[in-house]
């Protein structure tokens, strides 16, 4: 169960990583046509449209990825005190 619970947090932290780089990019131009752009718009837009369908934008400054953070981080809280529960 230790394992599982590591991997879990492993894979929440380096997720968690890729949706802040993602962010980041939006500061420079052309940042997601790279090739590192290209990745991450991949692997993180699959996620962030699950927000698209709630209006989370104030003043033109969308915060999907903020409430997307925050879900994820309470998603690996459940996850692990489930897990905890089965020990």
């Amino acid at each position: 169960m230790y394992f599982l619970i590591t991997v879990l947090r492993n894979f929440v932290s380096i997720y968690s990583t890729c949706l802040v780089l993602y962010a980041l990019l939006s500061w420079f131009p052309g940042g997601y046509q790279s090739k590192f752009g290209q990745f991450l718009t991949r692997i993180c837009d699959p996620y962030l449209k699950i927000f698209d369908r709630f209006n989370l934008s104030i003043g033109g400054i969308s915060f999907n990825i903020v409430v997307a953070l925050f879900v994820l981080q309470f998603i690996e809280r459940i996850l692990i005190r489930i897990l905890f529960v089965g020990l």
